[in-house]
């Protein structure tokens, strides 16, 4: 079960993502969270280093849709004026919303990345669907509601069984897999 929370790849941030490696890779398809992923928890809109991201992911001919937890107002607000696809109140780690994700996108699991803050819904999730899983840090936990709060505690606990069973090192440099 644990084993289900690693992650395939670890960074600091979606801009630490080898895009390059993983298109090489036979990757086609980004799958990607909003809130503490991509911006804050409380931010509107996309920075100015994100969009040259969202850029940069296009040009390497990545297909990107956003699947959140969040509301329809919220994900709309953000998605609809950068002409982003998006699956809203997700109910991650659900199958359900990957699998449409990846529909609108018409990949397979073998050509499609998740993107998340979170082990619980975003690594648990893809893991259970063969995704290629990418946990950045997030962005702020200052904004984050009540549920946010209870998955992190929960996963402090699981990351402390993963140490102790070996399977998650601090500073071991996180390889393609």
């Amino acid at each position: 079960m644990f084993e289900m929370l690693v992650p395939k790849l670890r960074v600091n941030t979606v801009f630490d993502i080898p895009l390059e490696e993983l298109y090489i890779k036979g990757y086609r398809g980004i799958i990607t969270d909003l809130d503490n992923t991509l911006v804050g928890a409380k931010a509107p809109l996309a920075t100015p280093e994100l969009l040259l991201w969202f850029e940069k992911v296009k040009q390497f001919g990545f297909k990107l849709i956003i699947v959140s937890n969040n509301n329809m107002n919220r994900v709309s607000r953000f998605a609809t004026p950068l002409n982003i696809g998006f699956v809203h109140q997700a109910r991650k780690p659900s199958n359900a919303p990957f699998r449409k994700a990846m529909k609108q996108m018409e990949l397979s699991p073998e050509q499609t990345i998740v993107v998340g803050d979170q082990m619980l819904t975003d690594v648990y999730g893809g893991n259970r669907l063969g995704l290629h899983t990418v946990l950045v840090l997030p962005i702020s936990v200052k904004d984050e509601g009540i549920g946010t709060r209870i998955n992190r505690r929960i996963e402090q606990i699981a990351l402390t069984r993963l140490r102790k069973q070996g399977l998650w090192h601090e500073h071991e440099e996180e390889k393609l897999k």
